[in-house]
């Protein structure tokens, strides 16, 4: 009767199938035992065995077995190499995958494909194009596989120029409408900004599946388009297709944009049912969506609670700067903290999002501490907007000679944004001269940014300078620069109600009106004193009062009073800064009405409640 070990030899596929096995139950202790029966069973010579192991050592993760076995084998074949390149791939070791193709004398399709590949993968895009000229130079057909890689990496550059000519190839090459192929070509016109062609190729793909459904929601998430994403996800799910985690991080990001709490709850619900919240990507996505509507409490449930999900830099990112957002400075440096001690290694974006918690919660030292921390234990070299932090951070404790003299210092040349940050806190502390000085820099940038020169005037306007805001409005005029209009909005039921300053088209304007003024009665009663100070018209008290009365936050307020039920939390959007007599209207509004009243404008969130914001008149 053959012995096991006979019937191991004479059955090839025996030995693969127990290799498979052992790579399926993680079990590198079989693989080291097939190793040692095939070393004593004088089979370490044979290529098919050896390729097998290194193959599942690879998979394994333990790549030091896999190239020890590959450097002893006596003899080796492309696919003895194809294999090790694929491993150390796989891995991560794209330096390592490098070294193995460069010192291939034979190579074959596969090779190509898989250097490719993990190229444009780990974002190495431009060499990756290279190398598949050098492909085709070999004489090399690409199939539809290299085509999607080459296509990916044209995404990525945002090289539209190269993936039409990769459009071109795949059409006189019969791989046009390719899934692999069609959904690339997609992804790749998109992420260039064109969505009608993008769109056009999905169409025109003979079958669809969730890949090329994804390609599409995706793409109009990029664009800008996340009602576009919403409605093609519901177009998904009524064609029979099961959204999978790639499809629920896009559409629950179109949420975030959307600012729509009732559709990202229920479709967080949906991903709940298709059992995609162990994955990071989702646990993330769903982290900001919930502190951009408002609801942090929900963003950290979400965050803590998470089950069975492999510790991600990204997640813990999103939650460092939800908090920040929130004005919640000091827990996002006590969950920093945390990460760290959970070996994850902080990258530009953590970082941007602790300086930003720093500046909007008035932690000068600390925001500095960090900035110094990136730069020498982390050696991350800080972009403009790590900059601007500082420059916010200096600038609202008032040390505004020292913000200037930092933006000439930057390595990085100063954009519009941070000098605007100066501009803000040149407001703050009625510096006008400054602000004259720094709104020139502006300007010589952008001309045309309209909100430089209502900082300008609101500065000019602190100092009772009346002449200098007609001048700036004259200027505005004479070069047809627009203000933004005041927008807010408000979801009631799913559904979002607009208001716009001075705006009276909503179906209840009038009872919106009258509401609004016997609150304003109401809370004279208990000490409010319209700021007037903060309207830029040379105008009588009367008349301002009036014009503050009908800031588009207050207009979405009273229309939310009226229409929740008492004790209700309530959420207000708005696209500006809210202004000093908003806040303090909503302060006593969040007293007189026993409300919490949460608010988040251009910059942060502002929590109201029992006369108190968390922004501590800080923002």
């Amino acid at each position: 009767m053959a012995s096991f070990f006979d019937l191991l030899w004479s059955e090839s596929s025996l030995f693969s199938r127990i290799l498979k096995a052992s790579v399926q139950c993680r079990s590198l202790f079989v693989a080291q035992q097939l190793h040692s029966i095939m070393i004593t069973g004088g089979r370490s010579r044979f290529k098919f065995w050896s390729n097998h192991l290194i193959n599942a050592y690879a998979k394994l993760g333990v790549l030091n077995f896999a190239f020890n076995l590959f450097d002893r084998m006596p003899q080796r074949n492309v696919m003895s190499y194809n294999i090790l390149l694929g491993g150390y791939i796989q891995n991560g070791e794209l330096g390592a995958a490098v070294e193995v193709f460069n010192e291939m004398g034979e190579r074959n399709s596969a090779t190509w494909n898989a250097i490719i590949t993990g190229l444009i993968k780990f974002e190495d895009n431009e060499e990756g194009l290279r190398l598949f000229l050098k492909m085709h130079a070999c004489g090399f057909l690409p199939d539809a596989y290299t085509l999607g890689s080459i296509l990916r990496g044209c995404a990525g550059l945002k090289d539209l120029n190269r993936g039409k000519q990769a459009h071109g190839y795949a059409i006189r090459s019969g791989l046009e409408f390719d899934l692999i192929v069609g959904s690339s070509l997609a992804n790749m016109y998109m992420r260039s900004g064109c969505l009608r062609e993008g769109g056009n190729v999905i169409q025109l793909l003979p079958v669809h599946n969730v890949v090329a459904c994804n390609t599409l929601i995706a793409g109009l998430v990029q664009n800008g388009c996340p009602v576009g994403a919403l409605d093609q996800y519901n177009i998904m799910k009524m064609a029979g297709f099961r959204p999978d985690k790639i499809t629920f991080v896009s559409v629950i990001s179109s949420c975030s944009e959307l600012v729509t709490l009732g559709q990202g709850q229920k479709i967080h619900a949906e991903a709940i049912k298709a059992g995609a919240m162990s994955v990071a990507g989702v646990i993330s996505s769903l982290v900001s969506m919930y502190s951009r509507c408002g609801c942090l409490d929900y963003a950290a449930t979400v965050f803590w609670e998470k089950e069975g999900v492999q510790e991600d830099l990204v997640l813990w990112t999103a939650m460092i700067a939800a908090y920040g957002l929130h004005g919640r400075g000091q827990e996002a440096i006590e969950l920093f903290e945390r990460m760290e001690l959970q070996g994850l290694q902080a990258n530009d974006v953590t970082f941007l999002s602790l300086l930003y918690s720093c500046s909007h919660c008035g932690l000068r030292d600390k925001g500095l501490e960090f900035f110094d921390l990136m730069l020498h234990k982390y050696g991350l070299q800080p972009q403009v907007k790590h900059h601007t932090c500082i420059v916010d951070l200096l600038g609202r404790a008032g040390r505004l000679e020292e913000a200037e003299a930092f933006i000439q210092s930057m390595p990085v040349k100063p954009d519009v944004v941070i000098w605007k940050t100066l501009l803000s806190a040149c407001k703050i502390h009625k510096n006008a001269d400054m602000a004259e000085r720094i709104c020139e820099e502006i300007l010589k940038i952008d001309p045309q940014d309209s909100a430089s020169y209502v900082l300008l005037a609101n500065t000019q306007a602190s100092a009772k300078r009346w002449l200098d805001v007609s001048e700036v409005r004259k200027t505005m005029r004479e070069r047809m620069v627009k203000k933004e209009p005041g927008i807010s909005w408000f979801e009631k039921k799913n559904q979002v109600h607009s208001f716009a300053t001075g705006d009276q088209s909503h179906p209840q304007s009038e009872e919106i009106e009258l509401y609004l003024k016997k609150l304003t009665d109401e809370l004279k009663l208990h000490g409010y004193v319209p700021d007037t100070g903060v309207v830029l018209q040379d105008m009588d008290t009367e008349e301002k009062e009036f014009s503050l009365a009908h800031h588009s936050e207050k207009l979405a307020l009273a229309y939310a009073l009226m229409n929740t039920p008492d004790g209700v939390a309530i959420r207000i959007m708005k696209n500006l800064r809210v202004c000093d007599d908003c806040h303090v209207v909503i302060k006593y509004i969040s007293i007189v009405r026993n409300r919490e009243i949460i608010v988040r404008d251009a910059t942060r969130f502002h929590h109201f409640k029992n006369g108190h914001c968390s922004c501590r008149d800080y923002w």
